[in-house]
C-alpha cells in the first residue's frame, strides 16, 4: 500500500499576525463555529471518500496534521468527532502521528489533556521567540513567559512529543541572539525545533510596510550567520539538522512534514486547504491533482452543506463541492517538486527510488549534465542513488534545485 497523510485546516485566529499569509481570519472566541465547522469537514470527507473510491482504499495513512489558523482554539469535542471519523473511514497504521498546531495563548494544561484524550500525540507550539520585544514586533498575543508556560503545560499533560517554532534573525538581533532561546527550549526537554527566517510575503501587513520602506529587517549577512550559528549550536546539543528549517533528536523527526518532502499524497480537508492526490492507473507514468478548497469559512461551510457525492475534485461543479480550483500535475512536474523538496533534507533526493515510484525519467541527459556541473561547483553531492546539497550550501538550495529543472 502507498503511504499518504491527512491535512486538516482550521481557519480562525484571535489575531492575524502581520507576517502571516496563510488562510486565517481574526475572530472573537464566542463567534467560532466549532460544531458547524466539524460538520462541514465531515461532509467533505464523505465526498472525498466517494470520489476517490478504490484509490483511497489502497493508501496507508501515516499521519494527521491539524494546521491553521490556530487549531488550539477548536473545541476538543468538535475536533475529536473529525479525528474519529478519519480513523473509521481511512486505513491508518498503528499509532499514526497526530499533530495539532497550538498558540501559547490558547494552550492550557486542561486543553492539552483534552487533546490527548481524543488521540492527539504531538503538539507544534508557535513560540516564535522568548523575547517580549520580539513578540510585540511579530504581533503575537503571548509573551516569553506565556510561551514557556504553554510548553510546560503540554508536558505536564503527558505529551512526549512537543515541537517549538522559532523565528530567527529579527531586526537589531545579532547572529547569535536565537541561541539562548533555543537553549531554553532544549533545557525544557523539547526534542524538535523548527527555526525559520522571517520572510516578508506580499499581501501581509509586513509586506505592505516593506513595500513602503517602513519595516525594519535584518540584513542577509546576519541572517546567514544566524542560520549557521543555529546549525552548530543545535547539533552540539544532540539534535540533527534533518531539513533546512528543522532540528530533531534522532527518531523525533516530523513524520507528517517528512511526507511532504518525500512527495507523498496528502488528503486535505477544511477551508482553504491544499491537497494532492495521484490519479494514474497501474503501470502508468505518475500524474496527479492538486486542489484548493474554498477559502472563506462561511462559503466553505455552505458548500459542504449542499455537497453531492462524487464531486470532490471537480472544479466545474464548485456549486456542489468545497473544491475551489484544481491543477493537473504531470510526471515531470512531480519530479521537479520532489527534487525541490527532497534537496532540503539532509538525506537528500533519492533518484532511482523516485524513478521507480513515478515511472518518469529523472536522470535525463540534460539533468545529469546540470547535476555534474553543480557537483563540480560544490553545490551538490552524488552519493549512490542520492543527490545531496552540502549543509554549507543549504542557504542556496532553492537555486540549486532550479538548476536541475
Amino acid at each position: 500500500m502507498r503511504d499518504a497523510t491527512v491535512y486538516l485546516h482550521f481557519p480562525w485566529c484571535l489575531e492575524k499576525c502581520p507576517y502571516c499569509d496563510f488562510v486565517s481570519y481574526k475572530v472573537d472566541r464566542p463567534a467560532i463555529a466549532h460544531e458547524a465547522y466539524a460538520d462541514a469537514v465531515l461532509a467533505e470527507l464523505e465526498a472525498r471518500v466517494s470520489t476517490l473510491g478504490d484509490s483511497l482504499a489502497s493508501r496507508r495513512f501515516i499521519s494527521i496534521f491539524v494546521g491553521g489558523g490556530t487549531p488550539s482554539l477548536w473545541a476538543s469535542e468538535s475536533l475529536g468527532r473529525v479525528l474519529e471519523a478519519l480513523r473509521s473511514r481511512l486505513h491508518f497504521i498503528d499509532d499514526p502521528e497526530v499533530t495539532v498546531e497550538c498558540n501559547p495563548s490558547s494552550l492550557s494544561e486542561g486543553h492539552a489533556r483534552d487533546l490527548r484524550a481524543i488521540g492527539v500525540n504531538r503538539l507544534s507550539v508557535g513560540v516564535q521567540s522568548l523575547d517580549d520585544e520580539d513578540l510585540k514586533y511579530l504581533g503575537r498575543l503571548h509573551d516569553g513567559a506565556g510561551a514557556m508556560n504553554a510548553l510546560r503545560a503540554a508536558q505536564t499533560a503527558g505529551f512526549k512529543r512537543v515541537s517549538g517554532d522559532l523565528i530567527y534573525a529579527l531586526p537589531v538581533h545579532s547572529a547569535e541572539a536565537s541561541l539562548p532561546m533555543a537553549g531554553q527550549l532544549l533545557d525544557l526537554g523539547l526534542t524538535h525545533v523548527s527555526a525559520y527566517q522571517l520572510t516578508i510575503e506580499p499581501g501581509t501587513r509586513f509586506g505592505e510596510l516593506a513595500k513602503r520602506g517602513r519595516l525594519p529587517m535584518a540584513d542577509e549577512g546576519t541572517s546567514a550567520e544566524a542560520f549557521l550559528a543555529l546549525d552548530s549550536y543545535m547539533e552540539g546539543r544532540g539534535l540533527r539538522h534533518y531539513e533546512v528549517s528543522n532540528f530533531a533528536v534522532p527518531g523525533q523527526e516530523s513524520v507528517h512534514n517528512t511526507g511532504y518532502w518525500r512527495g507523498l499524497e496528502y488528503l486535505a480537508l477544511g477551508c482553504g486547504a491544499y491537497g494532492f492526490w495521484r490519479m494514474e492507473g497501474p503501470g502508468e507514468p505518475a500524474w496527479g491533482v492538486r486542489y484548493l478548497n474554498e477559502k472563506l469559512p462561511e462559503s466553505y461551510m455552505q458548500l459542504a452543506r449542499t455537497m453531492r457525492d462524487g464531486t470532490g475534485f471537480t472544479a466545474e461543479t464548485t456549486g456542489h463541492s468545497t473544491t475551489a480550483s484544481t491543477e493537473r500535475l504531470d510526471g515531470e512536474t512531480l519530479v521537479k517538486e520532489r527534487i525541490m523538496l527532497g534537496l532540503r533534507m539532509a538525506d537528500g533526493f533519492h533518484v532511482e527510488a523516485s524513478e521507480a515510484d513515478l515511472l518518469v525519467p529523472v536522470r535525463t541527459p540534460e539533468r545529469q549534465r546540470s547535476a555534474d556541473k553543480l557537483e563540480q561547483r560544490g553545490r551538490l553531492c552524488a552519493e549512490g542513488e542520492r543527490w545531496l546539497v552540502p549543509k554549507s550550501r543549504w542557504l542556496f538550495v532553492d537555486g540549486t534545485a532550479a538548476e536541475l529543472f
